[in-house]
């Protein structure tokens, strides 16, 4: 009878400690890569009632929910972000819930810890986004003439060409097509001007008797000078023969246009997103875009032995138990960017565990209430003898 008061004691002790892990759970049913756990019983040698042995990290994934947050990740599929502590210790988490620091670097958004990322060599990285931030300027080098050009018109302007010098700045550039059949069948004589009025470059252009331009005369060039710097930019009028550039058709108006190949001023970053990969893509302009660092993903042989360290960390695997990778490779899943994956716990399974407990605590108790009142009787029938 003593035996059964201490093991339903027991019963008592564990079924507490069991509710604490459901509590846990519960509380934490909308914490980012929360992994939920179980509490394992174990028969104590010798009939002698029951302990918790251990507990259990349950390994399912949680819901993806889009938070609309470019830096918030979740890994659809198997994985865990690596972190860095200023110290250099190594952590891992499901909680993608990330941010750029003052630095520029990817960080928890809770802990401040380093995201990790991969470089060419698969070697730990940091993501820095400082790096990245601005493109330098970039000179232009080609303005390229489109559209027909009437062979009856005697002076045509193309205003407000704007091309880019090595250092970012912006030039107004003028093209003024002048007439000049009476000289020459099909030619007009070509004259480029900056903002201040001053000629940058003068050429010819002829066409044929079909309105395609001739070989020869489908192209010239022009030179910037800024600060003592000169840079060479080509014109080009079109494909001599053929209907691609500029034509004089008979028939048509004049409805030229100048498109700037290429060149810019310092830009900044006007987006960025993670793709599935987990490659930072950053968005400059319409036309310049840049590929960033890549994140890194660890995974584990027996993902059931880890454990929820700091609230969102997982712990208990060496560096040999670790297998680092890329998303979307191999086993690895795929990155959803501006998504953040929940915390795996069930409520269903968690009010089912509350109902077992209860009653097994109840059971427990009763056993309790019962070896004592046998134990009292027998002492009441000893002092009645």
């Amino acid at each position: 009878m003593f035996q059964a008061l201490f093991n339903s004691l027991s019963g008592l002790f564990s079924f507490s400690r069991s509710l604490n892990t459901v509590s846990n759970n519960v509380s934490n049913m909308n914490t980012p890569g929360f992994r939920g756990s179980d509490s394992f019983f174990a028969n104590i040698n010798g009939g002698r009632g029951t302990r918790i042995a251990g507990e259990g990290m349950r390994t399912a994934a949680g819901d993806i929910r889009q938070t609309g947050n470019p830096t918030d990740l979740a890994v659809d599929g198997e994985g865990y972000f690596v972190l860095r502590d200023p110290d250099g210790n190594l952590y891992y988490t499901r909680a993608g819930q990330f941010r750029f620091n003052e630095e520029g670097m990817l960080v928890d958004s809770v802990n401040g810890y380093e995201v990790m990322g991969l470089d060419e060599s698969g070697n730990l990285v940091s993501i820095d986004f400082d790096d990245y931030r601005t493109i330098a300027a970039e000179a232009t080098t080609a303005v390229n003439f489109e559209g027909n050009l009437a062979p009856g018109s005697t002076s045509t302007t193309i205003n407000s060409i704007s091309v880019f010098d090595s250092a970012g700045t912006a030039h107004a550039l003028s093209a003024t097509f002048v007439n000049n059949s009476s000289a020459t069948p099909g030619s007009f004589l070509v004259t480029v001007k900056d903002e201040t009025g001053a000629t940058v470059g003068s050429g010819e252009i002829r066409f044929g008797t079909d309105g395609t331009l001739l070989a020869g005369f489908n192209q010239m060039g022009i030179t910037l000078t800024q600060g003592g710097v000169t840079q060479a930019v080509a014109i080009n009028f079109g494909t001599p023969g053929t209907l691609s550039g500029m034509t004089s058709l008979t028939g048509m108006a004049t409805n030229l246009s100048a498109k700037v190949e290429d060149g810019h001023g310092v830009l900044g970053v006007t987006d960025l997103s993670f793709d599935e990969n987990g490659v930072l893509r950053l968005v400059y302009s319409q036309s310049e875009k840049r590929e960033g660092p890549q994140v890194a993903l660890a995974a584990f042989p027996n993902e059931s032995a880890l454990e929820l360290s700091g609230g969102r960390l997982v712990s208990g695997a060496t560096v040999d138990e670790r297998e680092l990778g890329r998303p979307g490779e191999g086993r690895f899943g795929r990155i959803s960017g501006g998504s953040l994956e929940m915390s795996n716990v069930d409520l269903t399974q968690e009010f089912a565990d509350m109902i077992i407990i209860q009653r097994g605590y109840q059971a427990s108790s009763r056993v309790m209430t019962v070896s004592n009142e046998m134990l009292e009787q027998l002492y009441n029938s000893t002092r009645g003898g």
